[in-house]
């Protein structure tokens, strides 16, 4: 038998380090044989020890390679002119791709047969190995990174009571049969690759920008994080009917809590936009990456039929009580707004999921002009004064100061109109005096 290299035949004088990627790449591919005891040009030199050789590489592949491939090897020793050597058989995975354990599943990892050479694989051709395997819904799709960490989502799921152990994220469908994470995993993780991007305007339009920020990690830190971000400009008013104050907030925070659950779960992951949240003076828009499942229209979604993209992300969601059953959302959204004259708009194109909420007192703002208004409105640097005592608890007028870069007189007049609507609480006596939020 002449043996020499080819797409499918790779020769090694010995057992080296390096045949783990021919054999990933082999597998990754359309599989091949591995000749041990022959050189590059087809010298057959023999193995001493032909047994302990195929031991060794079936070690190798064992220990270092993901996922399990051991079923895709055959091992055999043959004769060649009078010496011994070891093929081995590799096979296509039907797991791919198949990858380096220390390297992970990335290029440095993941190997491809090219020509008569192992080579690193491209991101796209990763990618559409993963797809193949796994199909096209994208949580249930193996991660890219494999080295992940739950702090936040351990945080959360202890605040309700609920397991995150090894056998729950099984159960969950984080972890596959081979202890790989999958892309739901992913989006639990500290290490998420989404975000949210919030964006606070001064009026109805994009012209002045107020606040922006984008939200990173786990989708749970994101979800408290953007939530807390709107219920802090989630103003309260008050109206007089006979003896009777009634306080109102701009938006009815279970419509806020549903159009942000609907934002995170529903949205689509395959695409790398970020969810976008604006703020304006009479509305909250909630735009969610990925329009419509196919076969869904919205008047299906009105009537409460859903159709979830991501149904074991959705089930996380069930299981830490956020979120009841699927299709309920829109309804709690629309009953939140019953006998306003203003209603929330669904707005859907090809590609996003729009939710628009109408801030319920902006009509009496536009229509009741008086001093009583005017007293209430709160400009940009006061806001920020807000912002600052929200975020370290406590401050004192020399804070304002640096904040602002404004005078102690400047400082001492937001200070005081601020007490006198009752957001802040002054502290202390002369120097000692310090201001905190009233929550």
């Amino acid at each position: 038998m002449v043996l020499r290299e080819s797409e499918t035949i790779e020769l090694k004088e010995i057992v080296t380090d390096d045949i783990k990627k021919e054999i990933i790449a082999f597998a990754n591919c359309n599989g091949g044989k591995l000749y041990i005891g022959v050189r590059d040009d087809g010298t057959v030199i023999g193995l001493n020890d032909p047994d302990s050789a195929a031991l060794q590489i079936s070690n190798m592949v064992r220990d270092a390679i993901k996922p399990d491939l051991t079923m895709f090897l055959h091992y055999e020793t043959i004769e060649e002119d009078g010496k011994d050597i070891v093929a081995v058989d590799i096979q296509r995975g039907t797991d791919r791709p198949y990858y380096i354990a220390k390297k992970g599943m990335r290029p440095e990892g993941v190997y491809v047969r090219q020509g008569y050479s192992a080579v690193p694989a491209t991101d796209m051709a990763i990618r559409h190995m993963i797809k193949e395997t796994d199909g096209d819904r994208f949580e249930s799709m193996r991660s890219l990174n494999q080295e992940l960490t739950f702090e936040a989502a351990k945080k959360e799921f202890q605040l309700r009571e609920v397991d995150f152990e090894l056998q729950q994220m099984r159960t969950l469908k984080l972890l596959d049969r081979d202890g790989l994470y999958s892309n739901l995993a992913l989006l639990l993780s500290d290490q998420c690759i989404h975000t949210v991007k919030i964006a606070a305007f001064q009026g109805t339009d994009q012209t002045i920008f107020k606040d922006r920020r984008e939200f990173t990690g786990s989708l749970m830190q994101q979800m408290n994080e953007v939530y807390d971000f709107i219920d802090f400009r989630n103003q309260v008013h008050a109206t007089i009917e006979k003896l009777y104050r009634i306080d109102i907030r701009d938006y009815p925070e279970i419509a806020v809590r549903e159009a942000l659950l609907n934002l995170l779960v529903h949205r689509d992951y395959s695409f790398s936009a970020s969810a976008l949240i604006s703020i304006y003076t009479d509305r909250i828009e909630f735009v969610s990456i990925g329009g419509l499942m196919p076969g869904i229209d919205l008047e299906d979604i009105m009537a409460g039929i859903s159709i979830c993209r991501n149904q074991e992300l959705a089930n996380v969601f069930y299981r830490l009580h956020l979120i009841e059953a699927y299709g309920t959302g829109m309804g709690k959204i629309m009953n939140a707004y019953e006998g306003m004259a203003e209603k929330p708009i669904i707005e859907t194109t090809r590609n996003t999921f729009k939710i628009i909420l109408p801030n319920r007192n902006v009509r009496n703002d536009t229509t009741d002009i008086s001093d009583t208004k005017a007293e209430n409105m709160i400009d940009d640097r006061e806001e920020q004064v807000l912002e600052y005592a929200q975020a370290h608890n406590s401050f004192t007028k020399n804070d304002v100061v640096d904040l602002l870069k404004v005078s102690p007189s400047t400082a001492t007049r937001l200070i005081r109109g601020l007490i006198k609507r009752g957001l802040l609480k002054r502290n202390g006596k002369a120097r000692s005096t310090y201001y905190t939020i009233i929550k």
